[in-house]
C-alpha cells in the first residue's frame, strides 16, 4: 500500500473516540511508518463519539474522493430507549423529561417505522456539528445558548425492526439510509410518533457504501494490520 499516493482504509471506530481522534491515531502510525512528519489523511462522514462502526478513512490523493464517499447509502443498528429523552437524544447527557411508555408494543413500532420509509424531512439534533451563524450549533448548546435548526431532506431506504424488548421498553432497528440522516433524530422522531420520547442507548455503522464492518480494521489490530502492509 502507498499511503503518501493515497489508500481508502475501512475502520472500525470504538465507542467513546471522536472520528477526529480514530483518525489521528491511524495518522500517527501511517506517518511514523512511512517516514514522514504527516501523511494527509480525511475521513469521509463523522460517526459520534458513543457510536461505533464503519469510518472510512482516505490518505494522499485519495482524499479527493472525501465528497463522493460522503454521498453513498450507509446502514446503521440502533437501540431504543423508549419512554425518556436526553438533550442530545443519546446518553451523551442525561434524561432530561419522562414520558408514559406503557401503551407501547411490538405491533405499534413496527407500524410508526414505516411512516418514516421514503423521502423525509428531518431537524438535526441542536447537539451536532450543523454551522449556526459560523458557529457549530453543539459549541452553542455548550454555552447555554438556545439553538433552532431549520428540517432538511433526508431518505431512508428501509427500516427494520430487529427486536423488541416489552418489559423495558426498547428495541433495536436496522436503518438504511443516505447522506445526512441523523439517527439520533429518527430517535426522537419514532418516540414522539409513539406519543413517547426515545433516545438511543448504542448505535453502531455497519456498512457505509461497499464498505462493511466485517471487512474494517480495529484501532486495537491496527497496529500488526499495517506491519503486514
Amino acid at each position: 500500500m502507498d499511503f503518501r499516493e493515497g489508500e481508502i482504509i475501512g475502520i472500525n471506530k470504538p465507542y467513546g473516540m471522536t472520528s477526529f481522534g480514530a483518525l489521528a491515531f491511524v495518522r500517527k502510525r501511517i506517518s511514523r511508518r512511512e517516514g514522514v512528519k504527516r501523511v494527509k489523511t480525511g475521513h469521509a462522514g463523522t460517526l459520534d463519539p458513543l457510536a461505533t462502526g464503519v469510518l472510512i478513512l482516505c490518505t494522499g490523493k485519495c482524499t479527493k474522493q472525501i465528497q463522493e464517499l460522503q454521498q453513498h447509502t450507509k446502514e446503521y443498528t440502533a437501540t431504543l430507549q423508549f419512554g425518556a429523552t436526553t438533550a442530545s437524544y443519546d446518553m451523551e447527557h442525561e434524561v432530561n423529561q419522562t414520558y408514559p411508555m406503557d401503551h407501547i408494543t411490538e405491533q405499534g413500532v413496527r407500524d410508526v417505522l414505516k411512516q418514516f420509509e421514503g423521502d423525509i424531512m428531518q431537524v438535526p439534533p441542536t447537539y451536532s456539528a450543523v454551522h449556526v451563524d459560523g458557529k457549530r450549533a453543539y459549541e452553542l448548546r455548550r454555552q447555554d445558548q438556545s439553538v433552532t435548526l431549520q428540517p432538511k431532506p433526508v431518505r431512508i431506504d428501509e427500516m427494520e425492526l430487529l427486536w423488541y424488548d416489552d418489559e423495558k421498553k426498547q428495541a433495536q432497528i436496522r436503518v438504511v439510509c443516505g447522506k445526512g440522516t441523523y439517527i439520533r433524530s429518527l430517535a426522537r422522531d419514532i418516540g414522539r410518533a409513539l406519543g413517547s420520547g426515545a433516545y438511543l442507548t448504542q448505535l453502531c455503522r455497519t456498512r457505509a457504501g461497499n464498505v462493511r464492518i466485517e471487512d474494517c480494521v480495529t484501532l486495537d489490530n491496527f497496529q500488526k494490520w499495517l506491519d503486514k502492509q
